[in-house]
């Protein structure tokens, strides 16, 4: 049977575990199987226990292909995982835990520790700086995600103990090279200089040309090396190719997502919602690169390896100690 190209194809299909090992072998080992552990390719395939055998003797020479993925130590198979893979990198505006849930049959729980675990290979490794000085420019912003004061509870004690502990809003900042169509989004402490300057060094080369908002924190790009230009959006908010309409784009389709999909994110999580996010809008079809849901799901199965995340680190228990 041919791989998968839409999503009822690939229910079928993935509903197989021989499939499900074609895939991910596929996908994970494009140039053969190898041992996780030595690295070792003259693998023996144990067919009666879907797995692979390393002829080097050593602890954990069996692995079968989630070992050393987002997916080890699951009790769930392939059959669940790989549609749960499909359904998140296709979906425009996400897809809650709760929908995973009835899809596939898991508990709520178990379908939002998969999609925390999904997030987490759908972020970009990449150490390549943006910009650069035959590149277009980056456009630079921040945006504040969290409770509108007007839909809180109109108690009145609540309302003070709110405007006392501040707008509770959390902060992301994202840079758009429009060159590429390519967006690095994160969420930042805070919005002082020092903060967004330091994100700025880190990930744009030098001489590089920067759209920013008027924001004061902004306004030493040029001492940087930086061409920089803004536009007071008080004001104005495009003056010629000046200005920051594209992220602006951005910002708007993640909060579509955080309060149609999702309704309630923890800050603690949200920078995994917006590395999906950043994952769906550098990887959406556009004319110069028509990708499909099909290659999607290969890039993200060729970023599982080499990542892990345990329940404890989702919930935030991780290194604490029990007396």
């Amino acid at each position: 049977m041919r791989a998968p190209k839409t999503l009822q194809e690939a229910i079928i299909y993935f509903a197989d575990a021989d499939n499900c090992i074609a895939y991910m072998v596929a996908h994970r080992w494009a140039n053969g199987v190898f041992c996780p552990t030595c690295g070792r390719k003259d693998v023996t395939w144990l067919a009666s226990q879907y797995k692979w055998q390393c002829k080097s003797a050593h602890v954990k020479r069996q692995f079968s292909a989630k070992v050393g993925t987002i997916f080890e130590d699951s009790p769930l198979g392939l059959e669940k995982w790989l549609p749960a893979v499909w359904l998140i990198v296709t979906a425009k505006n996400g897809i809650s835990s709760m929908e995973i849930h009835r899809s596939l049959g898991v508990t709520q729980k178990t379908a939002w520790f998969m999609l925390h675990r999904i997030r987490e290979a759908m972020k970009n490794g990449s150490m390549m700086k943006m910009g650069g000085g035959n590149m277009g420019p980056v456009e630079v912003d921040e945006t504040f995600v969290g409770p509108k004061p007007q839909k809180m509870h109109s108690d009145r004690r609540q309302r003070m103990q709110t405007a006392e502990k501040g707008n509770q809003k959390t902060i992301v900042m994202g840079m758009l090279d429009r060159e590429s169509r390519q967006i690095r989004a994160k969420v930042v402490p805070n919005v002082k200089r020092e903060t967004l300057q330091a994100e700025i060094l880190n990930q744009i080369e030098k001489g590089s040309t920067i759209y920013t908002d008027g924001y004061p924190a902004y306004d030493r790009l040029a001492a940087q090396d930086y061409i920089h230009a803004t536009v007071n959006h008080v004001e104005e908010f495009v003056r010629g190719q000046v200005h920051t309409q594209g992220i602006d784009n951005f910002w708007s389709l993640l909060k579509r997502t955080l309060t149609g999909t999702y309704v309630a994110v923890e800050p603690f999580h949200l920078d995994r919602y917006v590395t999906e996010q950043v994952f769906r809008y550098n990887n959406r079809a556009t004319k110069s690169n028509p990708l499909t849901d099909a290659d999607r799901v290969a890039l993200l199965l060729s970023q599982v390896a080499g990542r892990r995340l345990t329940y404890a680190e989702v919930t935030g228990k991780a290194g604490e100690t029990t007396f």
